[in-house]
């Protein structure tokens, strides 16, 4: 199989995964406790995000100085702002610096 191939089949069953829910949910009313359990989504995936940075091979927490600071300043963003967009942005960016400097 070629990477073109391999590339077009992924791609066209993305778009077909998502399109799906599109369709069959395009004349309905979504349930407020759907709609309730959706706003913990980006929390959540937000959370594994910071897990799997934080987790080395063999299970062991492992944090350094560019994990710590851009944690405790996306903390406080997230507490400033109540953004998760904010949060994201403003933490990545500090984690990278603080990477650059070390």
């Amino acid at each position: 199989m070629s990477a073109f191939l391999a590339i077009l089949v992924v791609g066209i069953g993305t778009y077909a995964s998502r399109a799906i829910f599109i369709v069959a949910l395009a004349g309905r009313q979504i349930p407020g406790r759907v709609l309730t359990a959706l706003d913990f989504v980006a929390p959540a995936v937000l959370s594994a995000l910071v897990i799997a940075l934080l987790i080395d091979d063999s299970g062991n927490v492992s944090i350094g100085w560019p994990e710590a600071s851009a944690f405790a300043v996306g903390l406080g963003t997230a507490y400033k702002t109540r953004s998760h967009i904010w949060t994201l942005a403003v933490g990545m960016a500090v984690y990278w610096v603080v990477r650059a400097l070390i």
